[in-house]
């Protein structure tokens, strides 16, 4: 998106990939993983989603062979096989300096559009399970064939942990999922696909300075495997999944369980109701047409047992899955544009550095920004930004 936005506007660049295009597509997810938005909101600057089946859920290579395709229409000056080491000031000048696998480079301008994925979270709490126990983050996983015979217990109730627990379910695993924090939303709602009302709503176009409280809440559990359906963890348990506290400690082959799954599971069901009641508010205010549909109830009450401890040697678990999230790293910037936590520091991806930007954050500037549809906009704007810098002679820029 970035590249074709500096195109635009006639500006000579190049863009480094460490892999492939779309690598982390590629060898980051599993099998089975599916696009968790409808294929028409599968879109980037210059190009629309143009497929035939624009509500339904692209595979993991239909995604790769998308962001190909954008490449080679956009004729992006890609360099695969080359990664960025380290980012400082030239020694001369107002360059800056960019080490990376394959030597040297300057530039008057560096974007980072690495995302938000880079370095799997995996709990301190994992070196005290035992070294029998197969442990794989859920960048990791690819399908229940990697892992040992036995039961799974996954760990993390977000997108990718449900995803996983489903995947196993249907190889006819025995599954134990340690449920944290999440948001339900409904995958349809009144005859559209929830991401439809959330455009509807404005609220891909919510600032964190209007909803600071966003910051630190789940991203939506939704899915679009199997064409898209909701996702609702008391109905794990009907089929065949032991849906356990979140996961406190871990003394050898003992868990150690808090006491916090029925607040989880209540927050995740007030979720799903505050959601409907916003649009069921926008279909009256705005007078649009929209089928009438029951505000969806919460599921009937089914109490988890008062589980304190599990011994994974009783429960014959042989692997867990971490899908317990990612951090940011960007250890190799050595600019003074990150925060105490290394978070970086700027406006709308425009840093106090001049020529240093981010693309691709969560929250760069909307909640948009943190989709694919969205970017676009983001890329424009840093593009508009590097133009009106002060025009270089052509040897140096970059």
């Amino acid at each position: 998106a970035m590249s074709h936005q500096l195109s635009r506007l006639g500006r000579p660049h190049v863009v480094l990939e460490r892999g492939r295009v779309a690598e982390r597509w590629r060898s980051e997810r599993g099998d089975s993983l599916m696009f968790q938005f409808p294929n028409w909101s599968m879109r980037l600057p210059g190009q629309p989603y143009d497929g035939g089946d624009p509500e339904g859920f692209a595979s993991r290579d239909e995604v790769i062979a998308f962001i190909e395709r954008y490449r080679d229409a956009i004729r992006a000056p890609v360099r695969t096989g080359l990664g960025a080491t380290a980012l400082r000031p030239a020694a001369t000048g107002d360059l800056l300096h960019l080490e990376t696998t394959d030597g040297p480079m300057e530039a008057d301008n560096v974007v980072s559009a690495t995302g938000p994925y880079q370095e799997p979270i995996v709990p301190a709490t994992s070196r005290a399970l035992p070294s029998r126990v197969r442990q794989v983050h859920s960048s990791g996983y690819r399908n229940p064939g990697q892992l040992p015979a036995g039961a799974v217990l996954v760990v993390g109730s977000g997108a990718s942990g449900c995803q996983i627990v489903e995947d196993l379910l249907a190889a006819g695993r025995r599954v134990y999922l340690s449920v944290g924090r999440h948001r339900r939303f409904p995958r349809r709602y009144r005859g559209r696909d929830m991401f439809w009302w959330m455009e509807r709503l404005g609220a891909l176009d919510d600032t964190l300075e209007e909803r600071p409280e966003a910051r630190e809440r789940p991203n939506p559990l939704v899915t679009g495997v199997g064409g898209g359906h909701d996702i609702d963890l008391r109905r794990y348990r009907a089929d065949g999944v032991a849906l356990l506290r979140h996961l406190a400690g871990i003394t050898g082959s003992r868990l150690h369980l808090a006491d916090d799954v029925e607040a989880q599971l209540a927050a995740g069901d007030e979720s799903v109701a505050a959601f409907a009641r916003s649009v069921d508010d926008y279909i009256e205010r705005s007078g649009i047409e929209a089928p009438a549909e029951p505000t969806p109830a919460p599921p009937a009450s089914s109490e988890i047992p008062p589980i304190r401890e599990l011994d994974l040697e009783e429960a014959g678990i042989t692997a867990v899955i971490w899908a317990t999230g990612f951090r940011r790293d960007f250890g190799w910037i050595r600019l003074p544009i990150l925060d105490d936590r290394g978070e970086p520091v700027h406006r709308r991806g425009v840093t106090r550095c001049p020529g240093v930007y981010f693309l691709g954050l969560p929250w760069l500037h909307t909640l948009r920004s943190s989709v694919l549809c969205g970017v676009g906009d983001d890329a424009a704007h840093l593009a508009e930004h590097i133009a009106s810098r002060v025009t270089v002679p052509a040897a140096r820029r970059a």
